[in-house]
């Protein structure tokens, strides 16, 4: 990445002109950033926005078993409205803290159809660009795996603009045979992304190598599950050899330092995911400096440093897969999707100090202003098309229900839910 003195002449979606410095046309709106630093807008490689109404429920208990019982328990239980809910408020905090697009998987259960379109609905108010996927699982069995396909394969006829669709899967050492053949069909006959999760739990291989005699990884390579269309989150139980077919395939590995911190899933080595390993915020919020920041420290004090501003830029290439445009990079071309950071560096700010500065001096405090699309979506740090106050009521009523939900299921805890006040 590089950093210097520039103009940016931007028409419509798109950054037309870059210069040292560029005279105003007549019609222009000058907007004076004198002092400021531009960003790109980051990028999520993973997300569950419905986790945004899990943060404070307690759980049955302490470790990792405890905490995907949780989640798995809040997705068995979300309803529409909820989950609509949850995507606008964690949408905002996305857009306060400069994140500008996200790959979000969304659980399918009873209420799969017309999922993905709550979730883009509670989106669009907030104005972030985003895939969208129901994920494809037999946790809770075949008919819920099919509604999952279904909601997929008609979302992505259905997705526009900011919005495009994808397939997901979750739980491949429970997921038949013919559940990974017909995701496979689907995903061909759509020619769509493919967002998995790989290697989180920690009993996968054995429980994939007794069910199906190949482990989770060797399955999706198999079928042709891999390549620059596929993006895997997690990877933190992988030996070297999985890692080595996927990166040979091409495949995105999306790395999710405070989530497997949070979860107690264990430490990734993110260090060895190849060039194309990126960033994912899964299920804490959605605050891609913040994730940075966790895993550039994460990896450090493990002894196998990550090059963080690799990671952010592969975010920005995967999101140029997924739109077919040029996401990222502030150059004629590219969509506006970009960052006004109020960052006054302490110390000299270049290309040779840039990564210091992103993994010890930015956050979500120092961004002013993000553009989206060509639209400012947050203007000195207030949201142009949302009450935040309307959001925040809507997503504390719904959490409210929902822990009521997760309650009467009798899985969460065994001591009464406080609903958050």
């Amino acid at each position: 990445m590089a950093v210097e003195i520039a103009d940016l002449r931007i028409e419509g979606d798109r950054i037309v002109e870059r210069a040292t410095a560029l005279e105003p046309k007549p019609g222009d709106e000058v907007i004076d950033v004198r002092g400021k630093v531009l960003f790109p807008g980051l990028v999520s490689a993973h997300h569950r926005l419905s986790s945004t109404l899990l943060r404070g429920a307690p759980r049955a208990g302490a470790g990792f078993a405890a905490q995907l019982r949780a989640r798995h328990l809040l997705e068995e239980v979300i309803d529409g409205d909820q989950l609509e809910a949850a995507s606008t408020a964690g949408g905002l905090e996305g857009l306060q803290s400069g994140t500008t697009t996200l790959f979000d998987v969304t659980a399918a259960h009873a209420h799969a159809s017309g999922a993905l379109s709550r979730v883009a609905h509670g989106l669009n108010g907030v104005g972030l660009r985003a895939v969208l996927a129901c994920q494809v699982t037999e946790r809770s069995g075949a008919l819920v795996r099919e509604e999952a396909l279904e909601e997929s394969a008609s979302y992505l006829g259905r997705a526009r603009g900011r919005f495009r669709g994808a397939f997901a899967v979750e739980g491949l050492d429970l997921l038949s045979e013919d559940g990974l053949s017909g995701l496979k069909e689907a995903r061909q006959r759509n020619d769509a992304m493919l967002i998995g999760m790989l290697g989180e739990d920690p009993r996968e291989e054995a429980q994939s190598r007794e069910r199906f005699g190949q482990t989770a990884t060797e399955r999706l390579v198999a079928l042709g599950l891999t390549g620059s269309r596929v993006v895997l989150s997690q990877n933190v139980h992988l030996t070297w050899p999985e890692l080595s077919l996927l990166i040979t395939a091409g495949t995105w590995l999306a790395h999710a330092a405070r989530s497997n911190m949070a979860t107690q899933a264990g430490l990734a080595t993110p260090s060895k995911f190849g060039v194309r390993g990126c960033l994912a915020t899964d299920v804490m919020p959605l605050d891609c400096f913040a994730e940075a920041q966790s895993a550039g420290l994460r990896t450090n004090d493990s002894g196998q440093p990550i090059d963080v501003l690799r990671f952010l830029a592969n975010g920005h290439r995967l999101a140029s897969e997924a739109f077919g445009i040029t996401i990222g990079p502030l150059q004629p071309g590219s969509a506006a999707d970009l960052l006004v950071l109020d960052y006054h560096a302490p110390t000299a700010l270049d290309a040779t100090t840039l990564a210091a500065h992103v993994l010890h001096g930015f956050s979500s405090r120092c961004v002013e202003s993000v553009m989206v699309d060509g639209l400012w979506r947050l203007w000195k740090r207030k949201p142009l098309s949302l009450d935040v106050n309307e959001v925040t009521r809507a997503s504390r009523q719904a959490a409210k229900d929902l822990w009521a939900k997760m309650e009467q299921r009798g899985a969460a805890s065994a001591a009464p839910l406080d609903p958050p006040s």
